[in-house]
């Protein structure tokens, strides 16, 4: 496809970077408008997104390295620093880890910070998502549908249409973006709902889109990514069953 966007004299500057520094960009606009829609001072969104994108970065990179543990074995300077490498779930964990140190730290209401950063977790991942296209990873498996996407460029398969999985997360994501946001968010009357509802489609959402992926299965014919997806499924259920309380007051619409 196309994983180079621009080149500046000696800069290359690479369509995966530049989507996910759009994914940030855009994220911190609207976590900056929610938190000044609740009366809080703006400036802590910049710490959220700062920390955020961190702790994301080393978690997924964490992740990659325990999931190929082997290969780090034989090569662990190679594996610890190379550029490539990152399991989207381990940036979940870390991310989520990375802000609410921060909204303890800046002492603010956990739950419904956790409520609206959510949301636009989905929204950032799915901007993301559309870097990974372009870069020609991530895809899924052999189709013949008219929509198929062949890349030349990329990792194996190189000459036959496959299933562009990326864009089919990019869709899920805002979709479920906006059914949180305008559909399920103005209904709910308990703080902590969104974000378990977050690890529940986003759980399921990579859990099935998973049995048209490449990724090697483990066990029980699933990949490691499915029995992560599983995990996240079982902490929004947690969250939802024991850790939602009513709202006192009603602060984002």
């Amino acid at each position: 496809m196309y994983p180079e966007l621009l080149h500046l004299g000696p800069l290359t500057i690479y369509t995966y970077g530049f989507m996910m520094a759009t994914a940030f960009l855009v994220c911190y606009f609207i976590l900056k408008h929610e938190i000044t829609r609740r009366g809080d001072h703006p400036d802590i969104a910049s710490n959220i997104i700062f920390w955020g994108a961190i702790g994301g970065i080393l978690g997924a990179k964490l992740f990659y390295l325990i999931e190929y543990y082997q290969d780090v074995l034989m090569d662990p300077m190679g594996m610890i620093f190379s550029g490539a490498g990152l399991v989207f779930h381990g940036g979940i964990v870390g991310g989520t880890a990375a802000v609410v140190m921060v909204i303890v730290k800046s002492k603010k209401p956990l739950g419904e910070y956790a409520d609206i950063i959510a949301p636009i977790l989905l929204l950032g991942q799915g901007i993301g998502r559309i870097g990974c296209f372009f870069a020609g990873c991530c895809h899924g498996k052999a189709c013949n549908l008219p929509w198929g996407v062949t890349f030349p460029h990329a990792s194996p398969p190189a000459n036959y249409p496959v299933h562009p999985t990326q864009l089919y997360e990019t869709l899920i994501n805002i979709t479920l973006f906006f059914i949180l946001v305008k559909l399920i968010r103005p209904r709910t009357k308990r703080v902590g709902t969104i974000f378990a509802l977050y690890f529940i489609f986003a759980g399921a959402e990579r859990f099935f889109l998973e049995f048209i992926r490449v990724n090697p299965k483990v066990a029980l014919g699933l990949s490691s990514a499915q029995f992560t997806s599983v995990g996240f499924i079982l902490v929004g259920l947690i969250i939802l069953k024991f850790f939602t309380k009513e709202r006192t007051i009603v602060s984002v619409k």
